[in-house]
């Protein structure tokens, strides 16, 4: 529910690619909430700019900006989200459920999306080889999926948990764009690549997928 009206109170920066802001988006359209899409070109070095620099000294995206409060970190945005918005819960009631939503969440933004962001890859290619660089994220996202896989082996329905969404599906919806990205093979992982196929016809997740933001390049570009 991105907008560019400047009368919306919360503004997200955000880059179309990058799957934490991705994560940021999912969880805004998931509560209904209205935003202002602010673009930060990456490929442009805009996230180094002094004046991003002063909302996020990290120089990472998404950063939440809700009047006089900034929040850096999908995660803690997420969170925020969650704590501020108590309409559509981003996790269930169950106790186990919700441990499990918050074990998936953390497996992919601890352990995967940042030993396969585009600043390890191209540390990898330039300090070890260009030819490991495929390999190396390939590794980083099947060991990652082995162990969510096990996790959520006989808690799924629809999506993750049940047939609600919840915090792991958006945490997991932005990992199967990168394992998409990288050719990763999803054979060997049924749940997730069911997950992955339903996760294509969710209009909450379509509308906050890198392609319809309007910061992405058009087709043929």
């Amino acid at each position: 529910m991105a907008t560019e009206s400047s009368n919306i109170k919360l503004q997200l920066y955000s880059y179309w690619r990058s799957s934490c802001s991705f994560r940021a988006r999912i969880a805004l359209n998931l509560k209904g909430i209205k935003y202002e899409y602010k673009t930060v070109n990456l490929l442009k070095g805009e996230h180094s700019d002094p004046d991003f620099l002063k909302l996020n000294p990290a120089g990472l995206v998404p950063v939440l900006v809700d009047g006089n409060l900034v929040i850096s970190d999908s995660f803690a945005i997420i969170m925020y989200l969650e704590d501020k918005f108590t309409q559509r819960p981003l996790l269930p009631s169950d106790l186990q459920k919700r441990t499990i939503n918050f074990q998936v969440a953390h497996i992919v933004a601890s352990s995967i999306q940042p030993l396969q962001s585009m600043a390890m890859v191209n540390y990898i290619g330039e300090k070890v080889s260009p030819d490991e660089k495929l390999p190396w994220v390939h590794g980083v996202i099947r060991k990652g999926f082995t162990s969510i896989e096990k996790l959520l082996k006989g808690h799924t329905g629809r999506y993750a948990t049940g047939d609600e969404l919840f915090l792991a599906d958006v945490f997991l919806a932005p990992q199967f764009y990168n394992a998409a990205k990288f050719n990763v093979d999803m054979s060997e992982f049924p749940i997730l690549a069911r997950l992955m196929e339903t996760y294509k016809e969710v209009p909450v997740i379509r509308e906050a997928s890198p392609e319809n933001q309007p910061d992405a390049p058009s087709p043929g570009t």
